[in-house]
């Protein structure tokens, strides 16, 4: 087995530690812990090890799913990690006792990108992936084309739905049609739905369409608690009880922290929480966009705190001009060409206002001044 480099990890390795400004970030700015009881009590693991059955169960009912259909892991990461571990063998799974879980085999997979290395990079390393490419600039979800890649030993259909990088939201219609394909190949739809609490209007989430349908989330993008490392996969209760199994040999149990906490977020404090998210992700996607016209750059109006922007005249790609601007400005964006689009770049906005301000001001002075000496360079070459 074979994985490829996280491009975009190693990016932020070589350049977020040194520079002022992270404005490549994907989730909202993180809450301080202050608002929070942080005591947990004994510092022991998390028994029963899938979670707390209560607090289990609180969050299966956002889905129609019981306690036993949901399992709490280290972050969205380790929730789709542990799903495609369950999904994407060459043999039937089989549960402990030598019998079949009731989990479909199958090696392939289709991956509607651009989106998240680690939801094509993972599924690739364990089979064989097939992607369907979103096309600007509406990156629109195409029902027909998902099914048209799908195949008998077809095991799971990944979406990630709000979209990163480019902020679109597939409409609950498209996704359907999509969860239908997944039926009719005896598959799974599996949609990464971390973005979804930051719309104003969410969309019902996958899991609760059907028993083909899995949701992962955490509560690092929406709510602002990337520290918890607190997340969930929630689905057909094979596919849940499988990806427990997988889960003995990485990190055993979730953080006893990160229950702790999520428990009082998903609880009175969610609403208020989930108010101030979304009042400052809709506040800063109006400077962003204000931003983009004022230097006629192109971008999908996003939903969420991401968005992919053309890049800037002057430049020969994404990579070009985010190496200029984190050497001559200090500030962090993420080049396109990591998502397989060297002609657009990502910025988030979902972080503190001042910093994405100055960010912003910044970015701004690097793409005048390179258009400055452009014009300059062909001024005076036009002199001669």
């Amino acid at each position: 087995m074979r994985i490829d480099p996280f491009g975009l990890e190693r990016w932020f390795a070589e350049h977020e530690h040194e520079a002022d400004i992270m404005l490549a970030e994907s989730g909202i700015r993180s809450l301080d812990a202050s608002r929070f009881d942080l005591d947990p009590g004994k510092l022991g693991y998390v028994i029963p090890t899938n979670g707390d059955p209560e607090f289990r169960a609180s969050v299966g009912d956002r889905y129609d799913r019981s306690a036993d259909e949901v399992l709490f892991t280290c972050g969205t990461q380790e929730a789709n990690f542990l799903t495609f571990l369950s999904l994407l063998g060459d043999e039937a799974a089989v549960d402990g006792e030598g019998g079949e879980t009731g989990v479909g085999s199958g090696t392939h997979a289709v991956v509607v990108t651009p989106t998240y290395q680690a939801l094509h990079a993972v599924p690739d390393a364990f089979g064989e992936v097939t992607r369907v490419e979103l096309e600007p600039p509406e990156w629109e979800l195409d029902p027909d084309a998902v099914a048209d890649a799908a195949r008998d030993d077809t095991a799971v259909i990944v979406v990630n739905n709000p979209n990163n990088p480019t902020g679109q939201y597939h409409d609950e219609a498209a996704m359907r049609a999509v969860y239908d394909v997944a039926v009719e190949r005896d598959a799974y739809l599996l949609c990464d739905e971390v973005y979804r609490l930051l719309a104003e209007d969410p969309q019902p989430p996958v899991a609760s369409y059907g028993a083909h349908g899995i949701s992962t989330t955490s509560l690092t993008k929406a709510y602002g608690l990337a520290g918890l490392r607190f997340g969930w996969v929630a689905g057909p209760e094979p596919v849940v009880e499988r990806a427990w199994q997988w889960k003995d040999y990485t990190t055993i149990s979730p953080s006893l922290f990160g229950q702790h906490v999520a428990k009082q977020a998903l609880g009175a404090r969610e609403d208020r929480i989930l108010a101030e998210n979304r009042e400052l992700a809709a506040d800063h996607r109006d400077r962003v966009a204000n931003w983009v016209d004022e230097h006629g750059l192109d971008w999908l109006d996003p939903v969420g705190v991401n968005a992919f922007v053309t890049v800037p005249g002057g430049f020969d790609d994404a990579e070009a001009f985010c190496r200029t601007v984190v050497e001559e400005a200090s500030v962090v964006l993420a080049p396109g060409n990591l998502f397989g689009f060297p002609g657009r770049f990502r910025i988030g906005f979902g972080l503190p206002t001042e910093e994405l301000e100055d960010g912003l001001d910044r970015v701004s002075r690097v793409i005048e001044e390179h258009a400055a000496a452009s014009d300059a360079a062909a001024t005076s070459g036009g002199d001669a």
